[in-house]
C-alpha cells in the first residue's frame, strides 16, 4: 500500500482548518457542526475525524493559525498600513467576526484561553521592542494598550462593518507618543 506524504496530510489538514475558518467566521462556533465542516471542506467523514477528534480541536487548530502581521515599526505611517491590513481581513475574509468568536469562546473555553493569552502576550512583547527609546520606560504600559486598541478596532469591525482606521490610528500614535 502506497504511503501519503507529509505534504498530502499536511495539505489535508490545512484544507479542514481553512473550511473551518470560512465556516466559523459566516456563521459562528456554535451554528457549526462537525457536518458543516465536512461539507465545507469536501472531505469524508473519515478524512476529518483522521486529524481531529472533535470541533474543539478545529477551533483551537484555527486560532493557533491566527496571526496578524504587526507593524514594523510605531510610525504614523507602519500603524495605519496595519490597521488597513486589519480592515483589508474583515473585508476580504470576515477576520474580524472570526477574532471575535474566537474571543467570545475563549472566554468558556480554557485550552482556546490559553492559546489566546500566548498569542497576546506575543504582541504584546513585539510591539514593547518597538517603542521608541524615549518612551521606553513605558514600553510595557504602550503595548498594552496598543494590543487593546487594535482587538477593540476589531471588534468594532465585526459589529459594524467597514470601519475607518483614521481615529484608532491617531489614538495609537497619541499613546506611543505620549
Amino acid at each position: 500500500m502506497p504511503r501519503v506524504s507529509q505534504a498530502h496530510l499536511d495539505a489535508r489538514r490545512q484544507q479542514i482548518v481553512d473550511a473551518a475558518r470560512s465556516r466559523f467566521a459566516s456563521h459562528g462556533f456554535a451554528h457549526t457542526s462537525m457536518t458543516d465542516i465536512i461539507a465545507e471542506s469536501g472531505l469524508s467523514n473519515g478524512a476529518i475525524y483522521r486529524y481531529f477528534t472533535s470541533k474543539d480541536e478545529i477551533v483551537v487548530a484555527v486560532c493557533e493559525q491566527g496571526t496578524d502581521a504587526l507593524p514594523k515599526a510605531l510610525t504614523a505611517e507602519a500603524v495605519s498600513g496595519f490597521l488597513e491590513h486589519v480592515r483589508a481581513r474583515a473585508r476580504e475574509n470576515n477576520h474580524a467576526r472570526l477574532v471575535a468568536q474566537i474571543y467570545a469562546e475563549a472566554a468558556v473555553s480554557p485550552q482556546l484561553a490559553a492559546v489566546v493569552q500566548r498569542q497576546l502576550a506575543a504582541m504584546r512583547a513585539a510591539i514593547a521592542e518597538l517603542v521608541p527609546d524615549a518612551r521606553r520606560a513605558q514600553a510595557g504600559q504602550i503595548a498594552e494598550a496598543f494590543v487593546a486598541l487594535c482587538a477593540a478596532y476589531s471588534q468594532q469591525l465585526a459589529i459594524r462593518g467597514d470601519v475607518d482606521p483614521a481615529p484608532f490610528a491617531a489614538g495609537l500614535m497619541a499613546i506611543i507618543r505620549g
